[in-house]
């Protein structure tokens, strides 16, 4: 048997397939679906939410506006590491930092700060990346859902705004989930652990 009719053997040809003319005016489909619409109709289940009077149950790990958070002391916990920024894959963070003023003992403790801090919430693709690279917990999502502008300018929120941000959700209780992982963030809680040594055998973390 040549290569030829063994080709042809193993090649299955497609063919186009045969429809009738209840297929070609939809009517079958047009029937499926009067038959789902009136069978939900019938079951007495709602299925339509009566938004804004009926407002939806957000998780609390939904990442919605963003908040810049403040510390013990009332001061923007974010350092200007610039962290955020680098890691933003949208590109919707700009930080300028300044030094922190040497002459307020409120800082005393602190090199730098933002001096401006600003996200474009419409570039923003809400990934949560930002407060994933943040070494202190200063920038967190919230469960804020229902954002709004009239132009491009109230979309861009910078320090004071998210500031505000911050102090409506912890007055409201709908403090985010997801970071809280310590006084400084998971990063100084990793470098603490390297200089107590490794753990016992048996009692490492897994991953």
């Amino acid at each position: 048997m040549t290569t030829k009719s063994k080709r042809e053997k193993t090649v299955k040809w497609g063919e186009e397939p045969k429809i009738g003319w209840m297929e070609a005016m939809y009517l079958p489909a047009v029937m499926s679906g009067v038959a789902t619409a009136v069978r939900h109709a019938l079951s007495g289940k709602p299925m339509t939410r009566q938004y804004p009077e009926v407002e939806p149950e957000i998780p609390a790990n939904y990442r919605g506006v963003h908040r810049l958070n403040r510390d013990e002391e009332g001061r923007v916990k974010c350092v200007a590491c610039y962290m955020c920024q680098t890691a933003c894959p949208a590109n919707c963070i700009e930080i300028i930092a300044a030094p922190a003023p040497k002459d307020d003992p409120h800082w005393e403790n602190r090199d730098k700060y933002p001096a401006t801090f600003t996200i474009d919430e419409l570039r923003c693709i809400y990934c949560g990346m930002c407060e994933e690279a943040c070494p202190v917990d200063a920038i967190e999502l919230t469960s804020i859902y229902d954002l709004t502008g009239m132009t491009r300018e109230e979309m861009i929120f910078d320090k004071e705004k998210l500031l505000s941000v911050f102090d409506k959700t912890i007055q409201s209780g709908q403090d985010p989930v997801r970071t809280n992982r310590g006084a400084l963030g998971p990063a100084s809680e990793e470098a603490e652990t390297a200089k107590q040594g490794p753990p016992p055998p048996g009692r490492g973390r897994k991953g």
